[in-house]
Formats: C-alpha cells, structure tokens, sequence
C-alpha cells in the first residue's frame, strides 16, 4: 500500500531484491524498475530505502552510494547499520528508535 501511496504522488521507484524480485514483479509488475545490483539502484536516487536484511547489505561502499545518488538520505526501517558505520559518511541516516545522522 505505501508503494502505491508513493507512486500515486509521483515518486519513481527502482527496487533491488535478488531474492524477492520474482515476487515483487508478480505484485507490481511494471510499475516500479528493477535493478541488477544494489548499487545500480541508486543511480540518480534521492533516498535509499532498506526494507529488507540481507546480508550482502551490512557492510555497503558508502563513498560508491554517494557517488550515485543525487541526495545523500537512508531511511533504515531494518537498523541495518551501527551508527558509528555512517556517522562520517556524510549521509543524512533515519533508522527505527534511535537518534538521526544528519
């Protein structure tokens, strides 16, 4: 519902889930992009959102992800990252019950 909530008020959307993909397309099918990588997804991106924990996602290349995104912003619902891991990045970072990075 939030995805279509999102696209409903113009947002564009290019997801990366090489476990979940296939189901995705089946919900959403072309209404949102797909990338073939995590960092192909953030080309041009303003945000980057973690809705997910896989494990190839904990330890990212944050100087690669700014270098792609327009915007430096994560909104983390998972915690995926010790704050210390982004606190120097430069990135403003919102997570799930602790404080924001900015």
């Amino acid at each position: 519902d939030n995805i279509k909530i999102l696209l409903g008020k113009g947002a564009s959307i290019t997801a990366y889930d090489a476990i979940a993909e296939e189901n995705v397309r089946k919900i959403l099918g072309d209404k949102i992009a797909y990338a073939k990588d995590m960092y192909s997804a953030l080309e041009n991106a303003d945000a980057l959102l973690i809705a997910t924990e896989w494990s190839e996602f904990k330890n990212p290349n944050f100087s690669l992800m700014a270098e792609k995104m327009n915007h430096k912003a994560i909104f983390d619902g998972r915690n995926m990252f010790a704050l210390e891991q982004v606190e120097d990045s430069g990135f403003f970072y919102k997570s799930i019950g602790r404080k924001i990075l900015k």
